[in-house]
């Protein structure tokens, strides 16, 4: 079904299709070694024009873990595009070469560019503040595995909600769902854009608040998912400062938790989570990590048609 086709945001997979996914990524995580060459002989082209560690070392793992082979470049000035070469020309040339290609691009829209050019899948790992459909895989992946679903779940979202793509896939990919209800904690500098709203949330009747202190609210979240505040989004720094505070996830707060509440976070982290919340059970962002390795083995696989 999903044999030959790209992924450039996540409303391209039907929730069968993410279920689909999920499911095999389950498979792997129980029996990794039955699925260590499925891949075998097919080449991944990692082509990243801006800097990752996480998402880039996850997708040169999951297609290594599959018997597969990774070829590409980390900084756009290793590749021909400092000599001028357009995408489209880059694209053309790598899909000859490789069975499926995982590119980061700073520019909005470039993926769905790549895609035109391209004989072979391309994942978007990122287009500048557009999407990353594979954190959004990451991030359903691990709710389910340690939520044991995704319906029904009372998701917060804190932090910088304005400019976060990772904020504003999940909350897409989770109101698909039913019974969910939004916890949205920022600033009002950095509050969920009305088109969300408007575009997502109300046409749907879903359930959601808004609100400016984490503490207020922790208390009846199921999953929180942290983001940083950036100092430069506020035009007032006495308003940072006033606010800032309010966005650290402490040991403090998670007393004000429920016992079964799950942390994510897609990192990295500055701040905005002490150190002396990654002991705790329900910190769940370097769980989250590793998730997202397997979330990517099993697309890799779909999209390659191996399995």
């Amino acid at each position: 079904m999903l044999k030959g086709r790209h992924l450039i945001e996540p409303e391209n997979l039907s929730i069968q299709e993410i279920d689909e996914i999920c499911s095999l990524a389950e498979q792997i995580i129980v029996d990794p070694v039955s699925f260590g060459d499925v891949c075998r002989g097919k080449i991944l082209a990692a082509l990243f024009f801006e800097p990752s560690t996480r998402t880039r070392l996850s997708f040169e793992a999951a297609m290594l873990r599959l018997g597969g082979t990774v070829e590409g470049f980390a900084d756009a000035t290793s590749s021909s595009t400092s000599k001028g070469e357009s995408l489209a020309d880059t694209i053309r040339v790598v899909s000859s070469y490789a069975d499926i290609i995982a590119m980061r691009n700073p520019k909005e829209g470039a993926a769905l560019l790549a895609s035109k050019y391209s004989s072979c899948p391309i994942i978007n790992a990122g287009d500048g503040g557009h999407f990353h459909p594979t954190q959004t895989l990451t991030d359903l992946l691990t709710i389910r595995a340690l939520r044991g679903s995704f319906e029904g779940q009372t998701i917060g979202f804190c932090g910088d909600l304005k400019f976060g793509r990772t904020v504003h896939s999940l909350t897409q990919a989770m109101s698909r769902y039913p019974k969910n209800k939004f916890v949205f904690i920022s600033p009002k500098e950095l509050k969920i854009p009305e088109y969300m709203i408007e575009n997502i949330l109300k046409p749907h009747n879903i359930e959601y608040t808004e609100a400016e202190r984490l503490e207020d609210v922790i208390g009846d979240l199921d999953i929180l998912y942290m983001t940083r505040v950036q100092k430069e989004r506020f035009f007032n720094e006495q308003d940072y400062i006033r606010l800032k505070d309010s966005y650290i996830l402490d040991a403090e707060k998670m007393n004000l938790a429920k016992k079964d509440m799950i942390v994510l976070h897609p990192l990295p982290r500055v701040n905005e989570i002490q150190p002396e919340v990654d002991d705790d059970p329900r910190a769940a962002y370097f769980k989250q990590v590793k998730y997202g390795m397997y979330a990517r083995m099993a697309l890799i696989a779909k999209l390659t048609g191996c399995l």
